[in-house]
């Protein structure tokens, strides 16, 4: 594995002013006047030595991803699309890299990154959570999302009984293994059966196989796929708030901090409110 060195000084100004975490000027004035030139080495050593970063093939950052998730990844024959796909290209582009996404299963994503060898980060829409946190770094957050319940058309779940009607032992619902739509689905419709898929695209086949009666997935995710499932319905959206993050081995805190800095001058830039509108608006056409 090849060391690369970023000296991010001015790119983690831009950083916490584009997050407003807090200002380089003030942290500067707090601080003890600065050494003489020659007693400055050290000191610069050490910043530099914080943003040092490894990766698994010098010159890509390999991005982990489970490509069934539109608009955050999805495959286009053999391309990688979508918003998480786009912000990672841009990162990869910051930090002078090419980009090398790579395909695991959703729940296998961490994992990965704990056990290393499969990629250097993983983006996915991964909710930053306190269990996953325990296991890997996540950057600042780039999007914030909801769940939703989806039912076929004519169903006898409905916007008025969906609560009560999905926590039945008759009904079946279908999750994806490892989301948080499947936590909240367990935790909630107790009493429901429960039927665990690998991918996204697999709970929408479910549903429309009658394998099960409804699915719970996130919000975006949903309102991407009833484009091609026209014959489903979101019944209820779920104000669950939870951010995206990329995620980073905890051994690698240089990267976290390199993509931070990246993330943090798309974001002054605009480029990721860009990216974000031009995806989430294709997922509601």
């Amino acid at each position: 594995m090849k060391m690369k060195k970023l000296l991010a000084i001015v790119a983690a100004c831009m950083l916490v002013a584009a997050f407003g975490l807090f200002g380089c000027g003030q942290q500067q004035a707090a601080e003890e006047p600065a050494p003489a030139e020659d007693q400055a080495a050290p000191a610069e050593d050490q910043a530099a030595a914080a943003v040092d970063y490894t990766l698994l093939n010098e010159g890509k950052l390999t991005v982990a991803t489970s490509p069934d998730f539109p608009p955050f990844e999805n495959l286009d024959g053999s391309e990688y699309i979508g918003l998480d796909m786009d912000i990672m290209r841009a990162v990869s582009e910051k930090l002078g890299l090419e980009f090398n996404p790579v395909s695991i299963q959703f729940d296998g994503i961490v994992p990965a990154i704990v056990a290393g060898g499969q990629a250097d980060c993983a983006i996915s829409g991964i909710t930053i959570t306190p269990d996953r946190a325990e296991q890997v770094d996540f950057t600042l957050p780039y999007y914030t999302d909801d769940l939703a319940i989806v039912v076929m058309n004519g169903s006898t779940i409905t916007e008025e009984n969906v609560d009560t009607a999905l926590n039945d032992a008759a009904v079946t619902i279908a999750v994806q293994s490892g989301t948080t739509g499947a936590d909240y689905a367990k935790e909630n419709f107790s009493s429901a059966t429960f039927s665990e898929y690998g991918n996204a695209n697999d709970t929408f086949a479910a549903l429309q196989a009658d394998k099960a009666q409804a699915l719970v997935t996130n919000k975006a995710v949903a309102e991407s796929m009833l484009a091609s499932y026209t014959d489903a319905v979101i019944v209820k959206n779920i104000a669950t708030g939870e951010e995206y993050g990329i995620a980073v081995s905890k051994d690698n805190p240089g990267l976290t901090a390199a993509i931070n800095a990246a993330l943090a001058e798309l974001e002054a830039d605009g480029t990721l409110e860009v990216l974000t509108a031009q995806w989430m608006s294709a997922a509601v056409e």
